[in-house]
């Protein structure tokens, strides 16, 4: 009919709590969020981590900040790395010069400053829709670099492999059973860190 208002079909909008980090303006979502949009998973479900993963966080966090002294901080629990207003990344490890940390203060907001070394234990990202997962990984590792970290670690646990990038140089991957050297010569063995933790 003519001059019929046609009305236009509601788009769902996705709720901001499903965004796990957001890359110059485009939200990146939780790894299973159309779950929580289809009402089978709560978003509580989605955002947690397996038993591996946060023992692999907490064995490594105890483990590198006891090599590196008082001088450093280290920090986990998903610290946000901000980058600029609508760019921001997640991070399971960052180790902070403890004087950069003091002299930037303590506020409840993500680090506007870039930590000497980020460690990632997988990922919490949805990477569905993504034709290549690795780009993910690639792409957020040349943000923080990028940002002035120092080194990027990524520790996967299907593969057992890890992934280090320095700036300027080489990527490294290999197994998690080699031994990793870290900055101010932290040396890091997975396999060896798992081993100790299950035979005490």
């Amino acid at each position: 009919m003519v001059g019929e208002i046609t009305s236009k079909p509601q788009v769902e909008k996705i709720p901001s709590a499903l965004i796990y980090e957001m890359d110059e303006g485009q939200p990146i979502y939780y790894r299973g969020y159309k779950d929580v949009l289809n009402k089978t998973k709560t978003l509580e479900q989605i955002m947690g981590t397996s038993i591996l993963q946060s023992l692999l966080i907490e064995l490594i966090k105890d483990s590198i900040k006891l090599q590196l002294g008082k001088d450093y901080t280290v920090l986990s629990s998903e610290l946000g790395i901000q980058f600029s207003k609508k760019s921001w990344r997640n991070t399971d490890i960052a180790v902070f010069l403890k004087k950069d940390l003091i002299a930037a203060k303590n506020e409840d907001k993500y680090a506007a400053i870039p930590p000497e070394l980020v460690i990632e234990v997988d990922t919490k990202a949805d990477l569905e829709e993504m034709p290549d997962p690795m780009d993910y990984c690639h792409t957020k590792t040349d943000q923080l670099l990028d940002f002035g970290v120092k080194q990027v670690l990524w520790i996967f646990t299907k593969t057992k492999k890890f992934m280090l990038a320095v700036p300027g140089k080489r990527w490294e991957t290999g197994n998690w059973s080699e031994e990793m050297v870290l900055l101010n010569g932290v040396k890091l063995n997975v396999k060896n860190l798992l081993e100790t933790y299950y035979a005490d």
